[in-house]
């Protein structure tokens, strides 16, 4: 008798910036059924979550069984096809996400397809319809082979930590060794038919089921932003392939075995919101034997002369001066990063942090120092750029710095109350340098990033 096996195709976790669909693209074809499992969330009430093949959203119907805490009901529908209470809302009890799971056989046959959803969502007990459930039978009229399913948050987004989970549901095990992937582990996984990619955006645990040579990308988080007004360096970068962090070679793919391998994606250091102080570091990442640094803080002014930016995996731009004596960038790591700029001796404006790929800028008279440019690798299956140092911020007049390439943010300017930015999340990129005057401080560094790629 055939043994019938679920493996995991993908898995999707939404972001701090929250998503309004979910997308799992070329799914391979080699499986019997499909199915999703889901844990979510909204930020709005009365939420559904509408699913779509192949980007196409005719040739629907549904039948639907459903029931609250106070009444049940059943529902007829041609046109849409979602689950009711299959999302939880923002009146649901904080941290609570609602549970689903969608069953589609026979996805890559000819035939029209079907697909049955079962949900449940709680919602806080002070509101009307205080718990939901709902069966839904549907049937999608088109004979394509599915390719690709979306999932829309209908009329809202899904928050922070909503997670997707495909399976492929195979009655033939010889196919595991091709068709799916040969690890555990990772916020999204994806295949190009050459390699699979298993990207940790989170914390987490790569598990490999046979033994492995895996390239890697090890990103740490970013350094903060100091409110007078370095710009935060870069995490530290180190990778196996196209580019590595601070001009070093590129390293060495890690063979690994069937043991579970602890992911630590780090977080972006704290923008400085005090008028002395740098920002903080950011936090290292770290995959099996490789760990990658935090990226300085930005140097902070210092009554009357200026902090040097702190040292990292890239360093952090040095701070403010008052008088005409020079700050240091901080230092980066060998091979992971380069050191931030000065503050420029005799001017009002601070140094850029370091990137993966570049020094950060010297201040000038006529403003803040740019951050470092960050490293591009296609580790990912194309060609995406991470750890950009922070833009140094600007006590006076001038231009302010910009962030650099891979997700450095941009420089503050006091003469024009002009905002910078923050790192950008899952990047490394070093945060923006601050002013005096409103909005006051630094900025926060983005968070880091763990990519691991093994052939199929």
């Amino acid at each position: 008798m055939a043994i019938t096996t679920n493996n995991l195709i993908s898995k999707q976790t939404v972001g701090s910036a929250g998503a309004a669909s979910v997308t799992f693209s070329n799914i391979p074809q080699t499986f019997t059924d499909l199915k999703i499992v889901a844990s979510t969330r909204a930020d709005a009430d009365t939420v559904q979550a509408s699913v779509s093949f192949n980007g196409v959203t005719a040739n629907r119907s549904n039948k639907m069984l459903y029931g609250n805490s106070s009444s049940a009901g059943s529902e007829s529908s041609a046109s849409s096809m979602y689950s009711y209470g299959s999302v939880a809302s923002s009146v649901s009890t904080s941290g609570i996400f609602s549970n689903a799971e969608y069953y589609i056989p026979n996805y890559a046959s000819a035939n029209y397809k079907s697909m049955s959803i079962d949900s449940v969502n709680e919602k806080n007990a002070s509101a009307a319809n205080s718990a939901w459930a709902g069966l839904v039978a549907s049937l999608w009229s088109d004979v394509a082979a599915i390719t690709s399913i979306t999932i829309t948050c209908t009329g809202a987004n899904f928050t922070e930590f909503t997670t997707f989970s495909l399976y492929g549901i195979s009655s033939n095990t010889s196919t595991q060794n091709t068709s799916i992937p040969s690890a555990t582990g990772g916020d999204v996984i994806t295949t190009d038919g050459t390699y699979w990619y298993h990207a940790f955006k989170y914390s987490g645990t790569f598990t490999p089921l046979k033994t492995l040579t895996a390239d890697y990308l090890v990103v740490a988080g970013g350094g903060g932003g100091a409110r007078i007004n370095g710009g935060g360096g870069a995490g530290g970068l180190r990778c196996t392939v196209t580019a590595t962090g601070g001009g070093g070679s590129l390293e060495s793919a890690l063979s690994l075995s069937t043991t579970g391998y602890t992911v630590t994606v780090g977080g972006g250091g704290a923008g400085n919101t005090g008028v002395y102080g740098n920002g903080t570091n950011g936090s290292n990442s770290v995959f099996s034997t490789i760990t990658s640094t935090g990226g300085g803080g930005g140097g902070s002014f210092g009554n009357p002369t200026g902090v040097n930016g702190s040292a990292g995996g890239s360093g952090g731009g040095g701070g403010f001066s008052d008088t005409p004596t020079l700050t240091s960038g901080g230092s980066g790591t060998q091979y992971q990063g380069y050191a931030g700029g000065t503050n420029g001796s005799g001017t009002s404006a601070s140094g850029g942090g370091g990137g993966a790929g570049a020094v950060g800028a010297n201040a000038t008279s006529n403003g803040g120092g740019n951050g470092g440019n960050g490293v591009a690798t296609s580790i990912s299956g194309s060609s995406v750029t991470y750890a950009g140092g922070g833009g140094g911020g600007s006590e006076s007049g001038g231009t302010t710095g910009t962030g650099g390439t891979g997700g450095g943010g941009d420089g503050a300017k006091r003469s024009a109350s002009s905002a910078g930015t923050a790192g950008t999340a899952n990047t490394g990129g070093g945060g923006g340098g601050g002013q005096n005057l409103t909005p006051v401080g630094g900025y926060n560094g983005g968070s880091g990033i763990v990519i691991v790629r093994y052939a199929v």
